[in-house]
């Protein structure tokens, strides 16, 4: 028998703030185009299927639905409850996640309601009218993001397997320069002393290829060593 309730219901929806990384061209965020109103430049995501599914399985689903990325490392970060929020009309609460993979290992398309999805800059990304409160959403995100990379290793996640020394600086200097790397510039031969000197990197015994110039060791991180070093109580930061 169907339950009656004194108060209106509300819908709960989930959002994905996709983060992704390549040295060439820094630190992108994945947008779709929506194909349904309201129109527009959005972040992926949609309703949680009631009785179905839990908050990160509706937004696993609705992440792969709409762009195509799978197996990404979800953190849910905030709830959003304005009434307003919806321009449909309906009272949502959405449930934000942000999620990090490796550029090199997506190539988003477009499914459902999405028209297309794409890698759009931070800073291009950041300036473009959004759906909903999509652009308060990430705004948040990229800051909780830029906050954890300082304290947990999951920058590891934003690089190739066997990646240089040099990527993870510039990594980190974006992170530091709140998505300018320039501004966030530091010390190379520090940096690389102190990251060293934590005992993450295993170096592979190989070095880049096809290069003109003398060619860099590539090294791989060593998540065994840093659950270790967690359990001891030991933490991250940089």
């Amino acid at each position: 028998m169907p339950h009656c309730y004194e108060f209106p219901m509300v819908s709960v929806a989930v959002d994905c703030a996709v983060f992704g990384w390549d040295i060439n061209d820094g630190l992108h965020v994945l947008l779709i185009e929506r194909g349904e109103k309201p129109f527009g430049h959005a972040l992926p995501g949609g309703f949680v299927r009631a009785k179905q599914e839990n908050l990160e399985t509706a937004a696993r689903r609705e992440l792969e639905e709409e762009t195509g990325v799978r197996n990404a490392h979800l953190e849910q970060f905030h709830a959003y409850g304005d009434p307003g929020r919806d321009d449909r009309g309906n009272h949502v609460i959405s449930v934000a996640f942000f999620a990090l993979v490796r550029r090199i290992d997506h190539k988003p398309r477009g499914g459902t309601d999405a028209d297309t999805a794409d890698w759009y800059p931070i800073q291009q990304a950041r300036s473009l009218k959004l759906a909903f409160d999509h652009q308060t959403i990430l705004s948040d995100a990229i800051d909780r993001l830029f906050e954890k990379l300082r304290h947990d290793p999951i920058a590891f996640k934003l690089l190739p397997r066997k990646f240089r020394l040099r990527e993870v600086q510039l990594l980190y200097e974006t992170a530091r320069g709140q998505g300018d790397a320039e501004k966030g510039k530091v010390d190379k031969r520090n940096f690389r002393k102190k990251m060293l000197e934590m005992g993450l990197l295993e170096d592979t015994g190989e070095t880049e290829s096809d290069v003109r110039h003398r060619a860099a060791r590539l090294y791989r991180f060593n998540n065994a060593e840093y659950e270790k070093k967690s359990r001891q109580g030991w933490k991250f930061d940089i």
